[in-house]
Parts: structure tokens; C-alpha cells; sequence
């Protein structure tokens, strides 16, 4: 394929993609679904599982290897504006505020499923990944299952009316506890995996911890001097803290979430950054990403009843380990059993954050293609699951009937 036809397809790759995201995204509001479950699952029909195994010449048409290697670039780059803009939206004095209580039961809530997670990952490892490395291997599993999707859990509480409730601050906090804690363990098994002996392994992992206190205690007063951080120096910021986070050795999406985790104090710019830079990066960068995500899920690995039994087990462990620890946890710190079983449905939604580092995981050869798909389908599973049950234990009412319909409505015409 020559590069004008490369180029030809690339836009069509595009155009499809952006209109998919769009479609799936509507129809996921329409039953009560976040919009980006939608559009991870659209991305994921568009790959081999759905569209390659009913129609293999149009998946071929439309990605042919070409294409897909300039679509990482591209989804790459959303990946890096995702993160930068959870960084950036990260309220730090909304954390604060809930204390202890959001401390305990958010850690809680990472090293149950954690252990957990590590515990199955070494039971399954001879099974589902026999070539890859044990110790990686296990620690990864159990980042993974330790994760909370801090932008979905927003999105379902907004759209369920527990975003003005106490529980609902609460469950925020804690996520926003879960997804840093969770980044900085990410970032400690990516360095072990990457690097062959402990003399670079702790080389990397103090690279690491520089930059972190660099940025955190150099650069982040340095910012709030500033009058104002325009958007091409803030893009530039983004992508220059990524690339060095990369080049230190662990993976881009570090750098690039610190970078708005320094920037978060400033409530207008914030603001103002979010919406430059959320439109495009929803619209077609990160369905981009989801596109390069569903194009490495294959059901189709899913091939014997032995691997659908891992599938069921990872998913039990990962509710069991996400339900049972922030649950418990909650009860223990004074909620009453219907609030901390909120606070338990609500942590166990992992959605795009738990994709993002299932991709890492792929992309630095910790995990194989079956690990891969096994765990996707248990981000989406949890999350699936959230809202639904939320409604049947009569907590997601506050804004349910003709205003919820309304607001439906309104969010799939701009959607």
C-alpha cells in the first residue's frame, strides 16, 4: 500500500471512528450507561471480536495493518490528554476534606483487591500466561484489580443524582485516593518489568521518585506564580513531562497525569484548559484509543470453557476484592450497611482507567492477549454492573422519571 493510500485510509479510519464513538456513545445514554462504555464497547465491535469475525473484508478494509500503525500515534496522543486532563481535574481540597475516613477505606480498597488480584494472577499464571514473567506478572494483576475509573465514577454519579449526596463525596474522594495510589504502584511494577536487574530497577524507580518530588515541590510553585499558562505551553507541558517520563523508563501516561496533578490548584484555569482541550480529545482522540484497544481484544481467545472459567473467576475475584474490602471498610469507619454498600458498587467500577492500564500492562509485554481480553471484559463487567444495581437498591433515584429522561436527552444531542 502506497503512503497516499495509507493516508486515504487513515481518514476514512478516522471518519468511521468518530461517528461510531458518537452513535455508541448516544445509545449507552439512552439504557442508562455512561457515554465511554459506549464508546470502549463501539471501538471493541469495530476490531476482530465483532466486525472482523461477521464481515473480516471490511476490518480489513478499514484497518489494514498500515492504518493501524498510524492510529497509535494518534491514540497515543489521546491517551496522554486524557490523563493530563484527570490530573488537572483532581480536587485535591475536596480530598481533604473527607479526612481519615476517605484515607482508610480507600487504601482498604486498593490492598484487598490487590492481594487478591496477585493471589489468582499466581494461580492462573501456568494457565493463561506461561510465558511471561511470574513476579510482573502478579503484581500487575493485582494494580489492576486495585483500580477505580475516577472520570467514569464522576460521570455515574452525576447521572444518577449521588453526585450531591455525602456518600456520593465519599466515593469520589476515595476513587481519587484509589487512582493515584494506583498510578504510583503501576509505575513501580512497569519499572521492575522493564528493567533486567535490581541495580536498574532502583535506578529507574529513583528517576522516578525525582521527578515526582521535582515537579510536586519545584515546578508546581513555580506554576502557581504564573498569571496565566496559555494552552499551547500547557499542550507543550503535557508532552514534554510525558516524553520524560517515558524516557526514565516507565510509561508516558505518568508524566503527562502529573503534569495536570501540578496544574489542579488553579480552579479557572483548570476550567479553561478542560474544556480546550476535552472536545477534540473525546470526540476522536481517545475513540481513537479505544479503536487500537478493540483492534487487540479478541474474544475469539476466549476459545475453551477452561479460559471462560478464568474470565469468571478474575471477574468474582475483582468484585469480591473491590465489593468486599471498600464495603467492609466503610462499615467499619461508621456508614450504615445501605451507604457502604453504595460505596462498594460505586469502587468497583473500573471502565476506561482499568483499559488504560490493561494497556500499558499489553504494551510493555507484562500481559499476553488472552490475560488482555480476560481483563477487559472484567473493566467492563464492573462497570456494566454499577448503574443497574445502584437503581435496584433504590439509591439512583434522585433524579430519576421525566427529569432523568429529560436529561438523557438533552446529554445524547450534545453527546
Amino acid at each position: 500500500m502506497t503512503p497516499a493510500e495509507l493516508g486515504r485510509h487513515t481518514l476514512l479510519a478516522l471518519a468511521v471512528i468518530a461517528l461510531a464513538a458518537w452513535i455508541c456513545g448516544a445509545l449507552a445514554r439512552r439504557v442508562g450507561q455512561p457515554r465511554v462504555m459506549g464508546e470502549i464497547l463501539g471501538g471493541i465491535a469495530l476490531g476482530p471480536s465483532l466486525l472482523g469475525a461477521l464481515w473480516p473484508a471490511a476490518e480489513h478494509y478499514l484497518f489494514p495493518v498500515g492504518v493501524a500503525g498510524l492510529l497509535k500515534p494518534i491514540a497515543d496522543l489521546g491517551l496522554v490528554l486524557f490523563m493530563f486532563l484527570v490530573g488537572i481535574r483532581l480536587d485535591r481540597a475536596h480530598l481533604a476534606r473527607q479526612g481519615h475516613r476517605a484515607i482508610v477505606v480507600s487504601h482498604t480498597s486498593i490492598i484487598v483487591p490487590f492481594v487478591c488480584g496477585g493471589l489468582v494472577a499466581w494461580w492462573l499464571h501456568p494457565t493463561v500466561a506461561p510465558k511471561t514473567d511470574l513476579l510482573p506478572f502478579c503484581l500487575f494483576v493485582g494494580a489492576a484489580m486495585a483500580v477505580t475509573a475516577f472520570p467514569v465514577l464522576a460521570r455515574i454519579l452525576q447521572e444518577t443524582g449521588l453526585d450531591q449526596t455525602r456518600v456520593g463525596a465519599m466515593t469520589l474522594a476515595c476513587a481519587a485516593v484509589d487512582d493515584v495510589t494506583a498510578w504510583c504502584v503501576l509505575a513501580a511494577v512497569v519499572a521492575v518489568a522493564k528493567e533486567s536487574g535490581s541495580e536498574s530497577v532502583l535506578i529507574t524507580v529513583g528517576a522516578a521518585a525525582a521527578f515526582g518530588a521535582v515537579m510536586w515541590w519545584v515546578v508546581r510553585p513555580a506554576m502557581a506564580r504564573l498569571r496565566d499558562v496559555p494552552l499551547p505551553a500547557a499542550l507543550g507541558f503535557a508532552l514534554g513531562c510525558a516524553w520524560l517520563t517515558d524516557a526514565i523508563g516507565l510509561h508516558s501516561i505518568f508524566g503527562a497525569f502529573m503534569a495536570g496533578v501540578v496544574l489542579a490548584d488553579r480552579v479557572r484555569l483548570r476550567d479553561r484548559l478542560g474544556s480546550q482541550i476535552e472536545p477534540l480529545t473525546d470526540a476522536l482522540l481517545l475513540p481513537a484509543f479505544f479503536m487500537i484497544v478493540g483492534l487487540s481484544t479478541r474474544f475469539g481467545l476466549l476459545d475453551s470453557v477452561e479460559i471462560w472459567l478464568v474470565a469468571l473467576v478474575v471477574v468474582l475475584v475483582a468484585m469480591a476484592g473491590k465489593l468486599g474490602g471498600a464495603g467492609l471498610a466503610a462499615r467499619a469507619m461508621g456508614e450504615t450497611w445501605r451507604d457502604a454498600a453504595t460505596i462498594g458498587v460505586l469502587m468497583n467500577t473500573r471502565g476506561l482507567t482499568e483499559i488504560v492500564i490493561l494497556t500499558v500492562g499489553l504494551q510493555s509485554g507484562i500481559i499476553n492477549d488472552t490475560m488482555f481480553t480476560v481483563m477487559v471484559l472484567m473493566a467492563l463487567a464492573t462497570t456494566l454492573m454499577a448503574t443497574p444495581v445502584l437503581r435496584a437498591m433504590g439509591v439512583a433515584h434522585l433524579r430519576g422519571g421525566a427529569a432523568r429522561a429529560a436529561r438523557g436527552r438533552s446529554h445524547t444531542s450534545s453527546a
